[in-house]
């Protein structure tokens, strides 16, 4: 019995020696596959951290160059924003400055702009651009450069503009030369020479020193027909050599007509002479004269019927404008 007992237990000890082989390999496998799982996920997180350090190198440097990009090209548009406002100031500038005849403006607007306030002077300047818009039909005008050939300048662009031609007798005595704008009988192409001519300056002055010089023509042949007491001339050279700065015409020359444009403007004796040496009615609105008899003015105050007929308009005698009239 005793050796039965013992080797029953021998035999359980062998079948639990067993067992636990067998669990002992079991769990050995089992701490194997989660070891196996632990290294793979640890060499997954491992590649993946590699991974991202190498991406976000990358991003963080794709980044950093899209920043700097943005920032130049802010930078850039900045610049060419500013080059191109300059450039765009200094053309207005320079057109602004050669343009000595400048395009129409509302004549309203351009009331309410320069004659602000409530002024008794403003006002009375306000009255008188009303009365031309309602009553004359001036609709717009045309700004002329503020200097001393202002007169002259609003005179001649307007012979030009409108096509007028100069009196037969200066061809006819070779007395004035340079392309006729207005012979040329297309009214853009008139417009476009006419803008070219008020914008150089060089040739403005020239025009102005020939019309200076028919004028002075004008002058010498009137003082010669007094002097020899030929044909009547004119009550308006009566009243320019009566001037004591202007009794024959090198005092005429001297104290007037070579000062005109450099320091002084036409006064009006001379205005007078410009319109009848250009054959032309020059009415002037004086706005500084509303609500008086000299309003309206016509220089010269006795011309012919067949002669042409230009306006200007003045707020102070000294500089002149040109109105538009628009039924």
């Amino acid at each position: 019995m005793q050796r039965r007992h013992d080797r029953n237990a021998s035999d359980n000890r062998d079948e639990f020696t067993e067992q636990e082989k067998w669990s002992r390999i079991n769990h050995l496998k089992r701490s194997v596959g989660r070891h196996e799982v632990r290294s793979w996920t640890t060499a997954a997180k491992q590649s993946l951290c590699l991974m991202w350090q190498k991406v976000k190198g990358q991003l963080m440097l794709s980044m950093s160059f899209l920043v700097a990009v943005f920032w130049y090209c802010r930078r850039l548009y900045s610049f060419l924003a500013q080059l191109l406002k300059r450039w765009s100031n200094y053309l207005r500038r320079k057109l602004i400055r050669n343009l000595s005849v400048l395009t129409e403006v509302d004549l309203l607007g351009y009331s309410a702009r320069e004659w602000k306030g409530e002024t008794k002077q403003a006002k009375h300047m306000r009255e008188a651009y009303e009365e031309l818009f309602w009553s004359y039909h001036v609709k717009y005008l045309r700004q002329v450069r503020r200097d001393n050939y202002c007169v002259l300048r609003a005179v001649l662009f307007q012979i030009f503009s409108q096509g007028i031609p100069f009196p037969s007798w200066m061809k006819e005595r070779d007395i004035l030369k340079w392309i006729e704008i207005s012979a040329t009988k297309d009214h853009e192409e008139r417009g476009n020479m006419c803008n070219t001519l008020f914008s150089d300056e060089s040739k403005e002055h020239k025009l102005y020193e020939a019309i200076k010089f028919i004028m002075l023509y004008e002058a010498v042949e009137a003082y010669e027909q007094i002097k020899n007491r030929e044909e009547p001339v004119h009550n308006l050279f009566s009243l320019l050599l009566a001037r004591d700065s202007s009794s024959d015409p090198l005092s005429f020359m001297m104290n007037h007509l070579n000062s005109i444009g450099d320091s002084i403007c036409l006064d009006q004796v001379e205005l007078f002479l410009l319109g009848y040496v250009l054959e032309v009615k020059i009415r002037v609105y004086r706005l500084h004269r509303f609500n008086t008899e000299e309003f309206k003015v016509n220089y010269p105050d006795e011309y012919r019927r067949e002669w042409n007929e230009i306006s200007l308009l003045t707020e102070d005698d000294r500089y002149y404008h040109i109105p538009i009239f628009r039924t």
